[in-house]
């Protein structure tokens, strides 16, 4: 009875099905991304917190990522294994994956909590914040209230997806959103009005955490396709390998930005230094605010990007179950060409109104050497940002057709290789223009490994080879 439910996923118009379960993530993505950006929109506006508090957000926002990264491994594996499993009529095994999910993001958000807070001086220095003593007052004293939420906000993205597989994207997307309403309500309040600062902030992020958490746990009292026995709460290592093997591209892509970001506030820090306006001790901060800045509009178009590819997880993963593959196909052609819109329209905006983006972040409150380098950092760092989107859909869309293992590979090659050697190798040469390099270079080369891997998976699909799923059994 429970896998009926789902055979839509292989009647339905692919075009159709796409909106139905892209949109609702996409938008859950982009909320989830907003509620650092905006916390960092509030922040910059505040003149008593500036571009100082703009670093500080900067320095935590890779830290808030390691979260996201465990989280989606746990979410995006366990929507992956339930499609499948239901695609292939073995709902049991989905009804194991969702259980041992749920135990498993409590177990991994409550430990990297601990660290945090027994470790939070030496993670901030790690990660940039030392570049002068005002943003490491900023940089910890946010850190320890983001901290606080991090099981709930772990909780809510884990299961974001997880809803999703069972048939719910709408209630995904809904129970986001709730809670970003909720920060986005509380954060000028608690800046502006009651003048907490940074921590006002990050306790306007844990409260819309929290709302979203609650919302995820009523869901999973009242799943509609996937029955959770008590038993299914029992850890068992093949289901947590299966599981985390189809999630972890989805870290990857994630902990990327983390080992990017480490790699880049550091070299920021270093060849800053060196430079005759930023090594001056008033303006230090201000090449790692703006880096941050670029990167969170990067991380909206990713989100899109993600979100697309994502959100097709539930429709891939069955068809390919059910030996659909030319649904597949048509369904990969469609994504491309949509990921490679988003990708123009986001080139678009950074090389033609740059200055209207940083104005958003208090561009008007800052020196001109803020916005000069801001305008620079937007043009270089993204001008390769189309290739960005095909590469993310390719390695997402591998994921969800059950080749945990090429996918893996090719998101090392792209985030750690290229990413995180390139953030180090290029400034040695180009100074603090070598770090902005370092973003489409990366692209280039990895598009190059990406038209590969999508001919080769169009020829598979052309001939109708359904893709082998392991069973756990």
């Amino acid at each position: 009875m429970e896998t009926k439910s789902n055979l839509f996923l292989m009647e339905e118009p692919v075009s159709r099905l796409m909106g139905k379960y892209a949109v609702p993530c996409i938008i859950s993505l982009l909320v989830g991304a907003l509620y650092n950006i905006v916390d960092q929109i509030f922040i910059a506006n505040a003149s008593y917190l500036g571009s100082y508090g703009n670093a500080a957000n900067t320095v935590v926002f890779p830290l808030t990522v390691i979260a996201l990264a465990i989280a989606v491994m746990v979410g995006d594996g366990c929507c992956a294994f339930v499609s499948l499993s239901l695609g292939k009529s073995k709902p049991q095994d989905a009804g194991r994956s969702m259980g041992n999910s749920i135990i498993l993001t409590v177990i991994f958000s409550f430990v990297l909590c601990a660290v945090y807070l027994l470790w939070d001086s030496q993670i901030i220095a790690m990660f940039g914040g030392t570049v002068n003593e005002e943003t490491f007052r900023h940089s910890r004293e946010y850190f320890f209230w983001i901290t606080l939420g991090i099981p709930f906000y772990m909780f809510g993205q884990a299961m974001n997806p997880v809803i999703r597989a069972d048939g719910s994207p709408k209630f995904a997307m809904a129970s986001t959103l709730a809670g970003a309403a909720v920060n986005v309500v509380l954060d000028p309040v608690f800046i502006f009005v009651f003048q907490w600062g940074m921590m006002g902030a990050a306790v306007a992020t844990v409260i819309g955490q929290i709302v979203t958490a609650i919302l995820a746990v009523w869901y999973l009292l009242h799943t509609k396709t996937v029955n959770v026995n008590r038993e299914d709460f029992k850890l068992e290592g093949k289901i947590i390998r299966r599981t985390l093997a189809l999630g972890i591209c989805s870290f990857l892509s994630q902990i990327s930005l983390v080992a990017a970001m480490a790699a880049i506030n550091n070299m920021i820090r270093r060849y800053g230094a060196l430079d005759s306006v930023f090594g001056q001790a008033q303006y230090a901060q201000i090449p790692m605010a703006v880096v941050g800045i670029v990167m969170k509009f990067f991380q909206i178009v990713i989100s899109i990007v993600v979100g697309m590819a994502a959100g097709c997880i539930p429709i891939v993963g069955y068809n390919m179950g059910a030996g659909a593959v030319k649904r597949v196909k048509e369904l990969f052609t469609r994504l491309l060409i949509a990921e490679t819109a988003v990708g123009i329209l986001a080139l678009v905006i950074v090389e033609f109104f740059p200055a209207w983006l940083i104005g958003i972040f208090g561009a008007a409150n800052e020196s001109v050497y803020y916005t000069e380098f801001a305008i620079q950092a937007f043009r270089i760092y993204l001008c390769m940002v189309v290739f960005a989107c095909v590469n993310k859909a390719a390695f997402i869309f591998l994921q969800a057709m059950g080749k945990a293992a090429a996918s893996t590979m090719l998101s090392m090659v792209r985030e750690i290789v290229f990413g995180v050697g390139l953030a180090l190798l290029l400034p040695h040469f180009y100074g603090l223009d070598g770090v902005l390099y370092s973003m489409p270079v990366s692209d280039i080369l990895t598009f190059a490994i990406s038209i590969m891997v999508i001919v080769f998976t169009y020829g598979q699909l052309g001939r109708s080879c359904p893709v082998d799923v392991p069973d756990v059994h």
